[in-house]
């Protein structure tokens, strides 16, 4: 079956596609604010960017992130990112320090994972099949990859870059054999973005393929609490590389595993959001998403 088919699929009428409509009306009312944050916009101008009205927008928000969109405004400005930052060495040392239980423990997610070995990362997959299929999520478009050992890799698409994203993400795989399998991978997208089904008893078994550096960033990522943020530089000191953070940088850009390994947490000298491999606006739906979910102001 054909990547054609999937985007057809997507393109149908049905709640999956009514929800990539609330994601996209929530993406430009982000891109923006993003622009015009200094100026505090007022929500008749953000209704006006998104394409609906004030009070549609305004429920809008409310129902994708618990929060009002003047609240979700402060959270992606660079002050709340750097105000997330300004905590970030002692959070983060306390989140490596407290190992796989407490407040600090490994990821909101409760994520486990486990590195492919060197033979299998040099052979990019040869003799694996991977699933994948095409998810709904808060962020658009998903596109959700899963070996017989777990999560293998998560993607983000707008409308009509579907087809591009999975290519993208086929080359951290190259050599595996791919099948589609959305009824398949469904309870695994939903296992992702639904917090209620975040459960320590039952861990997300991610699969990270990378090299030892590479694989070493990831894991610091994936020690970075909900609603904090660090910087590659944090992320090169706990690595002992305290002169990588560009190297830091160009991993965290790897990263397979979007939004479970949280890459989107990982910013710039001084809170800077700088780029991210999906898309700088969804970067900051992320954050804004995650401080609704933690109650941040």
């Amino acid at each position: 079956m054909t990547l054609a088919i999937n985007e057809n699929r997507l393109a149908k009428p049905g709640p999956q596609n009514a929800a990539l409509r609330d994601y996209d009306s929530v993406r430009r009312a982000i891109a923006f604010i993003s622009e015009r944050w200094r100026a505090q916009p007022a929500i008749e101008a953000m209704a006006e960017a998104a394409g609906v009205t004030p009070d549609e927008l305004h429920h809008l928000f409310r129902r994708w992130a618990g929060l009002t969109p003047k609240a979700f405004m402060q959270a992606l400005t660079l002050d709340h990112a750097k105000g997330l930052l300004r905590d970030s060495a002692s959070v983060l040392d306390a989140a490596l320090d407290s190992g796989l239980s407490g407040p600090g423990r490994l990821h909101d997610l409760f994520v486990t994972h486990e590195a492919m070995s060197p033979g299998e990362w040099k052979n990019g997959g040869a003799g694996m099949t991977l699933r994948y299929g095409f998810h709904v999520s808060p962020f658009g478009s998903a596109i959700v990859i899963a070996s017989d050992r777990g999560l293998a890799g998560l993607a983000f698409a707008d409308p009509g870059g579907e087809q591009v994203s999975f290519a993208d993400l086929k080359r951290r795989w190259p050599n595996a054999a791919y099948v589609e399998d959305h009824d398949g991978t469904a309870a695994l997208a939903q296992r992702v973005f639904d917090p209620k089904l975040w459960r320590p008893e039952q861990p997300l078994r991610v699969v990270l393929i990378g090299t030892d550096f590479e694989v070493r960033v990831w894991e610091t990522l994936l020690k970075i609490p909900m609603g904090r943020a660090v910087c590659y530089s944090d992320i090169a000191t706990r690595i002992d590389k305290p002169k990588a953070s560009r190297a830091v940088g160009a991993a965290v850009g790897r990263n397979p595993v979007s939004f479970v390994v949280p890459c989107h947490r990982a910013l710039g000298k001084g809170g800077a959001l700088t780029g991210y491999h999906w898309g700088i606006t969804r970067k900051q739906a992320m954050l804004g998403w995650e401080a609704g979910q933690v109650g941040l102001p």
